[in-house]
């Protein structure tokens, strides 16, 4: 509860790059309300996100959404109810970032509301905290979407240790880059696992970058060479292309990647919590391999529904309300920082 015994409320503000969302929650986990506009039909033409198209539809979004969100939550007069706003402020893009900022900036000066900014890995951290009030630290973290790829121990809410990362592309932006080669379309990730559940994942023999390293380290940069390589090579001889029997093979070399590692970092650190978040936490490859390890090694797992594995106002909030209560403050000076490490 706020002073006074009023509730607190939090309005989470997400942009960070193609989906403008916003969310009430009411404590750490008391969803009141949400709402998302997605840009993928608009990216998708471009097989990627284009930074200033992204920009301009967060703009265009924002304030509409701004308004269904408070309707959903039943919020009359937010700058009474409303206890604070957190507002992703970085890493993403800076024209996204911008839009969400300074629409937060505003509403905190106009409502007279407190501010905070979040760090968007952060965010993803608290996707499964949101959700999961038995989820406590320490946990191990594994973010895993089309722009990062990090493990990461989480010892408290708000000390966390980079464990390891990609050296090169991400996992989700490989799977975005071979099915573009594949000419399946934008984002890859969904599409491929939907075609992977039909095919033979043993049909194709693909590296696996960094498996045989004894460091948290992933690369996915040469795995997605290899695919693409693969690609021509068959596309070449003339024949009915094994497509289905390809994606299965894809998604076997990245989930036992992302396993590997996995596995290491449980060894390495002894702790046997663990979550995933990000968009590839929704693939559905990862989550058996996941749910099978989790059930044959003891390891305590947190999966977030799917829709809370991209990007989303919720974990926003969450994260926010956390890290105000561990005593942080921002204030009007606030700025989006695109590159902003919280390691």
């Amino acid at each position: 509860m706020a002073e006074g015994g009023k509730r607190f409320l939090t309005l989470g503000i997400e942009s960070s790059c193609d989906d403008t969302a916003l969310a009430v929650l009411e404590g750490g986990h008391g969803l009141l309300a949400e709402v998302i506009s997605s840009q993928i039909d608009s990216h998708s033409v471009y097989g990627g996100v284009v930074p200033e198209l992204a920009s301009r539809m967060h703009q265009e979004a924002i304030l509409p959404l701004l308004e269904s969100v408070l309707a959903k939550a039943g919020i009359g007069e937010p700058a009474k109810e409303l206890s604070l706003i957190a507002v992703t402020s970085g890493p993403g893009l800076m024209g996204s970032l911008l839009v969400g900022v300074m629409t937060a900036k505003a509403l905190s000066q106009g409502w007279g509301v407190s501010l905070i900014g979040v760090n968007h890995l952060e965010g993803h951290i608290f996707a499964n905290a949101a959700v999961s009030e038995e989820l406590k630290p320490p946990f191990i973290s594994l973010i895993v979407s089309g722009g990062h790829t990090e493990v990461v121990l989480v010892r408290a809410f708000g000390d966390y240790e980079l464990l390891g990362s990609t050296r090169d592309d991400a996992a989700g932006e490989a799977y975005d880059k071979v099915s573009k080669v594949l000419g399946l379309g934008y984002p890859g990730g969904p599409i491929i696992d939907r075609l992977a559940a039909g095919g033979d994942p043993n049909a194709f023999q693909l590296p696996l970058p960094l498996a045989s390293t004894k460091e948290i380290e992933f690369s996915f940069s040469g795995l997605k060479t290899a695919a693409m390589t693969l690609i021509g090579k068959e596309t070449a001889l003339g024949e009915e292309f094994p497509l289905a029997d390809l994606c299965a093979s894809f998604q076997k070399a990245v989930v036992d990647s992302l396993m590997g590692k996995i596995k290491l970092a449980v060894k390495r650190t002894g702790v046997k919590r663990l979550t995933v978040s990000g968009g590839v936490a929704a693939n559905s490859g990862l989550r058996a391999a996941l749910t099978e390890y989790s059930r044959d090694r003891g390891v305590e797992l947190f999966l977030p529904p799917r829709g809370m594995c991209t990007d989303n106002a919720v974990m926003i909030a969450a994260a926010g309300y956390s890290s105000y209560m561990r005593g942080n403050r921002s204030d009007l000076h606030l700025s989006p920082n695109p590159s902003w490490s919280i390691w």
